[in-house]
């Protein structure tokens, strides 16, 4: 790959778990700008290191696995590649930075200390601290054990969410990931926990199943200071019932979202990105789902839309005060195709959400809709196809494999 020319007007910009999504829309939003942009993550090859944006790529060894030699590798390739600002994307590498920025100075990693950072992460505390600040949420227990976990289904009523305190536990520096489960009657409860042992020995949160749909507001914030706002609803998700945006779209920033989202931060006292999650019910109240402390997986809508958050992270980053855009455009749709096609797949082939033919033609007619003039691809695009190509022969390799 033929790096860009460095620039002497900014400083360097240091983008790890380089097969997210979101560090692609960093990697692009930054080097248009002209930031020499160094990606790494754990492949020899990634998604964002595959565009043209990227100046230069390294591998790291695994955060999850060997935490004391991935932090090594990032400060000997801080250092190396002359980065003063380093962009975590995923919640094991924010993790480690909130809890080892000594090691990376003087390159600046703009997340809160560690234990604000917990107050976020931990979701168990979240809710506690909703509750707490009266920010709406779905009926919420927090059993100790497997009596009180039964207890908490039967006075909850089925379906129920088991949701993990914690997206990644950490044990003797060793990190398990978890997921959240929705069990639907008490035999799948009884699978779900023999089944996944961090159900039954990790804290975790019970909830009240609440239908409806996913919204979010994406931050921005300087030392407990909020900077920006920007809102997104999900039209599709992977999977169909609740999961991973492959459609969304940008929606203006509601009063009453905005509000339970300053409060939480606030609290928090919050410094750089988070995503707040909410659920749209029928009666008209958000109600708190979770909130990612770090980029999210839709990152590249809010760019469209008009927030450069990552541009404006990094200023924050390097002590500059971000030039905030006064609004946004609503109604942008941002699709992540081979999400969207593998979100078909999953509909077409449950026959409870796929029924009737016609329903299925009519799943299968949405998503051979190409064309839109309001709807951008996050992955494929004209100017830097490279990445597509890349994501492509991943997905098909698994697909045979």
């Amino acid at each position: 790959m033929k790096p860009l020319p460095t620039s002497t007007k900014y400083p360097g910009v240091l983008i790890l778990d380089g097969n997210q999504r979101s560090a692609l829309a960093a990697t692009r939003s930054l080097g248009r700008r002209g930031i020499p942009v160094t990606v790494a993550d754990e492949t020899r090859r990634s998604l964002a290191g595959s565009s043209r944006y990227c100046r230069d790529y390294f591998s790291y060894p695994s955060p999850t696995e060997r935490p004391d030699d991935f932090l090594a590798a990032i400060q000997h390739n801080a250092s190396a590649h002359a980065v003063q600002v380093i962009l975590p994307m995923t919640e094991v590498t924010a993790y480690l930075l909130a809890r080892n920025r000594g090691l990376l100075a003087p390159a600046s990693v703009p997340l809160p200390d560690a234990d604000n950072w917990d107050l976020l992460a931990d979701k168990c505390r979240l809710l506690q601290a909703a509750q707490q600040l009266q920010v709406p949420a779905p009926i919420t227990l927090f059993p100790d054990n497997a009596n009180e976990l039964v207890a908490a289904a039967e006075q909850l009523g089925f379906p129920i969410v088991l949701k993990p305190c914690r997206s990644k536990v950490w044990s003797h520096d060793r990190c398990t990931a978890t997921a959240v489960h929705v069990a639907h009657n008490p035999a799948e409860l009884g699978t779900l926990t023999a089944t996944y042992g961090y159900l039954r020995d990790f804290p975790l949160a019970v909830q009240a199943y609440v239908p409806g749909s996913g919204l979010g507001i994406f931050a921005l914030y300087d030392h407990g200071k909020p900077i920006a706002f920007f809102a997104h609803r999900r039209i599709r998700e992977k999977p169909p019932r609740g999961g991973v945006s492959v459609l969304s779209e940008s929606i203006a920033v509601r009063a009453d979202m905005q509000t339970y989202t300053t409060r939480l931060l606030d609290h928090a006292q919050w410094h750089g990105v988070a995503m707040v999650e909410f659920r749209g019910t029928e009666d008209g109240i958000p109600q708190l789902m979770e909130i990612n402390p770090r980029f999210w997986g839709s990152l590249q809508l809010a760019i469209d839309a008009g927030v450069d958050f990552p541009g404006l992270l990094y200023e924050l980053a390097l002590g500059r005060l971000p030039a905030v855009p006064q609004g946004y455009q609503t109604g942008i749709r941002s699709r992540w195709l081979l999400g969207d096609l593998d979100r078909l797949y999953l509909v077409l082939r449950d026959r409870n959400t796929s029924g009737s033919h016609a329903s299925r033609l009519r799943e299968i007619l949405q998503f051979m809709k190409f064309f839109d003039g309001n709807t951008r691809y996050e992955v494929n695009r004209i100017d830097d196809f490279r990445p597509f190509v890349f994501e492509l022969s991943r997905y098909l390799h698994q697909l045979v494999s």
